[in-house]
């Protein structure tokens, strides 16, 4: 019955797609950043246990329930009976557990851009022009963050900071800058990365803005420059990645293996 179950859900070229989806996602790089409650649930069977442990670990507020599975492949088997353990489970969760402070963090997708040889452009068009040339460069990307929904961070000269509630439309909204600019005589450089920030009057901050920065300061002219928990979050999403090999970031504790998105 399993067999035809899983036959019967959809095509094989679809089944070969999803395979592919699950074994490229990896989630691991943003669950210590999870605060809300999480129940995991899990059968019977040791198998199960291991796992569960090790993602329950990785969260500040998660815990495991067990669950009996004996027939729940019947044919004959009692729903209600089979789901009301769980149900109760999930009531809990959300209704009789005190609910803890949430601390003023956010995990946001940022992306970081900047014009390539700045100073050349300065000198090449004089004050006036170049004031010009940057009011539109600005006009056009914020144009571009309306489309994707991403949402203006801060501005630094030529540079955008913006944050996004995923990293698929923060790579779009990059990709679709590069297009915009051409028109323009300059080309763009970009970083994206995934990570909790803190929030300071509003506005994402913290190490993970650092690293996003860092990560868009080592982009090449139209460059999309990501950081491997954004490549492993986008699986499925179309995108091609290009390994840009492992990278120390000036300032930031830890290696990053950064890969170009297309």
């Amino acid at each position: 019955m399993w067999a035809k179950l899983t036959r019967n859900a959809c095509t094989r070229d679809v089944a070969v797609a999803l395979e592919h989806i699950w074994w490229q996602t990896d989630i691991r790089g943003v669950l210590p950043s999870v605060q809300a409650p999480a129940l995991l649930m899990v059968g019977e069977g040791a198998e199960n246990h291991p796992e569960a442990e090790h993602v329950a670990s990785l969260m500040p507020d998660a815990r495991i329930e067990v669950f009996a599975e004996q027939g729940w492949m019947g044919r004959d088997i009692d729903i209600e009976a089979v789901n009301r353990p769980r149900l109760d489970a999930i009531a809990r969760l959300v209704g009789l557990q005190p609910r803890p402070v949430v601390p003023d963090t956010i995990l946001s997708t940022i992306l970081f851009t900047d014009i390539v040889d700045t100073t050349d452009h300065q000198a090449r068009l004089g004050d006036r022009d170049w004031k010009h040339l940057i009011e539109r460069h600005n006009h056009l990307i914020r144009e571009a963050l309306s489309n994707w929904r991403g949402q203006e961070n801060d501005t630094a000269g030529d540079g955008f900071i913006a944050t996004f509630d995923g990293p698929t439309r923060a790579i779009h909204c990059a990709l679709d800058i590069h297009e915009r600019v051409r028109g323009l005589g300059i080309e763009v450089r970009a970083g994206v990365h995934t990570g909790e920030c803190e929030l300071v009057d509003g506005k994402c901050a913290g190490i993970s803005v650092s690293t996003g920065a860092r990560i868009a300061g080592l982009a090449g002219p139209r460059q999309v420059l990501v950081s491997q928990t954004v490549k492993e979050l986008v699986a499925g999403s179309g995108f091609t990645f290009t390994d840009a090999g492992e990278h120390q970031l000036k300032g930031i504790p830890q290696s990053y293996h950064l890969y170009a998105a297309g």
